[in-house]
């Protein structure tokens, strides 16, 4: 009976070990909002031009997994992107696979008041190359906008 419970722990150890690294594999929407507050306190301590070139390191401090920080300013100018081909790019039109201006949406938000807010949309995603749906979580800062999301699994 001890064997059979010693298997029995030993085979549900080994199976919560699996599920958690297979889960660990995605950002969690949790996760992306953590980083964009973690991004947030970055600038207030290092100033923009060192939190910009950070954020857009990639592999860098501010890319984990599929998670990743963007940064706008009121105008959709990406400050900080791990993309180089985005940064310095005005993105206030650019919409996604369903036609959705995520970025227009967010600026005209942020302008209004709003200090956060979630957004759904549909983007490529780096690491799978699909697109897919994913939820971003923004939050203006001062006269920017931060934000990171995480892919809808």
């Amino acid at each position: 009976m001890i064997r059979i419970t010693s298997f029995l722990a030993t085979a549900a150890l080994m199976l919560a070990s699996l599920c958690a690294s297979a889960a660990s594999e995605f950002g969690t929407i949790d996760e992306a909002k953590a980083l964009v507050k973690k991004a947030a306190a970055y600038v207030d301590k290092n100033g923009r031009e060192k939190s910009f070139e950070d954020f857009s390191r990639s592999p860098g401090p501010f890319v984990d997994r599929d998670l990743y920080v963007v940064v706008y300013d009121m105008q959709g100018l990406a400050l900080a992107h791990p993309n180089p081909k985005w940064r310095g790019k005005n993105m206030m039109e650019l919409r996604d696979q369903s036609g959705h201006n995520w970025v227009k949406e967010r600026t005209e938000l942020a302008l209004k008041g709003q200090p956060n807010g979630l957004q759904d949309t549909q983007i490529f995603n780096p690491t799978t190359k699909k697109v897919e749906p994913k939820r971003v979580y923004w939050e203006r800062h001062g006269d920017l906008i931060i934000a990171s999301g995480a892919y809808i699994k």
